[in-house]
């Protein structure tokens, strides 16, 4: 009887007993990062066995929380030794179970610590955007770096060049490194990306070196685009994609000393529950956001909601662009000798009394100004002078009282009167005296051409430039029928010119032109 009883004691105690905890993972960072890390472990023969296992448990708990895949965390092993190897890519895993059994596996190279080999590795196969293997661009590149500290090689130089490609550079070391070594390699700042540990204890940092690389690959999972005077488009990575679900999306304006975020089930900041909300389906990634103010801060808060998977809460804030006022633009058109088109916009007819136009030769011409109706937004300014800069402002007088001014410089074109007279009076059998009349006002020179009009070579034409003061030349050697043409040069242009045609006989194909 005593031994059914003890017996029945012993059976309680281990049924009544807790069970041994099973070490449970980590709950996932949910929502939170997209970026490439990649690991560079030392698996040299300075690294014992048992060291190496550390290691990979540390990085097993290590990633255990990160969401894996192509829209969010992907991770790289390359080991150190004296030939350097790429364990796995940043393609190889999208899951953890396929990751943790990777980690598992990984042997160690032993051999020299070839660290540099391994970072021109790194830096040109791995972490390079565009690459087989390569990071993705636009999104954030680490490297963590484990070591034992023991003779890496001249790390600081390949180190440096990976820092300027923007890649953050992350260290633990497990043995007794030159500090004040790899507190240069590390990005700054140093007391969160450089780490000294014992193998034994490097569970004391996990969280802490993760926390680390969050705050660098943390997703920006919300955007703001195309914001306007009253509006704003809202942009978020589909999340809720393929579940069952919707979003929640509250916006609405910050009060003056409000805080900037806004949970579930509450008003983002905007005090007394003034605020818009719209619910947008499980699929959609965008929204817009409509009948906002003009030069106002506003808070947008995204709540993913699903019965399936729980899902951060995700703020943003922006400022809507201040009110358009008339002009906000002033072009120049149809140009010419003694007036220019001048036109402005936008044209807001409700908002503007009138428009009041001055203008004024450069550097000190006398001021003229006319004033138009709200309606119009354009007006021909005359009388002016050829070939000369005006400074043209425009303001809108608006019913507030405001007054908006918008000013541009225009020129005037330059009067190119055309040649007065041209005369050819023929010299033997292929030569002809050329005599015309010009303008000497701005006039820059002359212009000939010539060119055979029955000539065996056809359109073959020459030319010539003569200064202001000529007013004749001669031309010998002329094909039969040539058509000799006079043009004034100006400035900024040629002037219309005029054309006559030398009326000789002669066979010379050869032709020149003599002052």
């Amino acid at each position: 009887m005593e031994k059914r009883v003890l017996l029945t004691w012993i059976l309680s105690c281990l049924l009544l007993r807790p069970s041994a905890p099973q070490n449970p993972a980590p709950a996932g960072v949910l929502n939170c990062c997209e970026g490439d890390v990649l690991f560079v472990l030392d698996s040299s023969g300075s690294v014992s066995s048992y060291e190496h296992s550390r290691m990979l448990t540390f990085l097993s708990e290590l990633l255990l929380p990160f969401s894996l895949g192509e829209d969010q965390v992907r991770v790289g092993l390359l080991q150190v030794g004296t030939n350097p190897r790429l364990e796995f890519g940043f393609d190889t895993f999208s899951t953890q179970s396929g990751l943790q059994g990777a980690l598992r596996n990984i042997k160690p190279l032993k051999g020299d610590t070839n660290t540099v080999e391994a970072l021109r590795m790194a830096k040109e196969r791995v972490l390079r955007p565009g690459t087989a293997d390569g990071a993705r661009a636009g999104l954030p590149r680490v490297l963590v770096w484990l070591t034992d500290g023991v003779k890496p090689g001249d790390v600081l130089g390949p180190m440096a060049e990976l820092r300027e490609e923007g890649v953050a550079v992350l260290v633990v070391s497990t043995g007794h490194g030159n500090y004040q070594v790899l507190r240069q390699v590390v990005s700054p700042p140093v007391e969160e990306h450089l780490y000294f540990v014992d193998i034994d204890d490097m569970n004391i940092i996990t969280e802490d070196l993760r926390d680390a690389i969050i705050e660098i690959i943390r997703a920006e999972r919300i955007q703001v685009r195309d914001v306007s005077t009253n509006s704003a488009t809202l942009q978020w990575r589909p999340v809720l994609s393929g579940l069952t679900g919707h979003y929640e999306i509250r916006f609405g304006p910050v009060l003056t000393g409000g805080g900037e975020g806004g949970g579930a089930g509450t008003s983002p900041s905007t005090g007394g529950g003034q605020y818009q909300r719209l619910i947008q389906s499980a699929e959609s990634s965008t929204a817009r956001l409509t009948g906002l103010k003009p030069d106002t801060t506003y808070t947008a808060t995204l709540i993913p909601e699903s019965n399936e998977q729980a899902f951060n809460t995700l703020s943003t804030t922006f400022t809507t662009k201040p009110e358009v006022l008339s002009p906000a633009v002033v072009t120049i058109s149809e140009s010419g000798q003694t007036s220019v088109q001048v036109s402005w916009g936008p044209l807001q007819p409700e908002k503007v009394t009138s428009y009041y136009i001055e203008y004024a030769a450069l550097p000190r011409g006398k001021l003229h100004a006319v004033t138009v109706g709200r309606t119009q937004n354009s007006t021909l300014l005359r009388d002016l002078q050829p070939d000369t800069t005006y400074l043209v402002t425009v303001t809108a007088r608006h019913t507030s009282g405001k007054e908006k001014a918008m000013s541009v410089k225009v020129c005037t074109q330059e009067v190119t009167p055309a040649l007065a007279d041209l005369q050819l009076t023929t010299v033997g059998s292929d030569a002809v005296q050329v005599n015309w009349k010009g303008s000497v006002t701005g006039l820059r020179g002359y212009w000939l051409t010539w060119e055979g009009q029955q000539s065996s070579v056809p359109g073959q034409r020459s030319s010539l430039y003569l200064p202001p003061d000529s007013l004749s030349t001669r031309l010998t050697h002329l094909p039969p029928s040539a058509r000799v043409c006079v043009s004034p040069i100006y400035r900024t242009a040629r002037g219309e010119g005029l054309c006559c045609t030398a009326q000789f006989h002669s066979d010379a194909l050869a032709y020149g032109n003599q002052l």
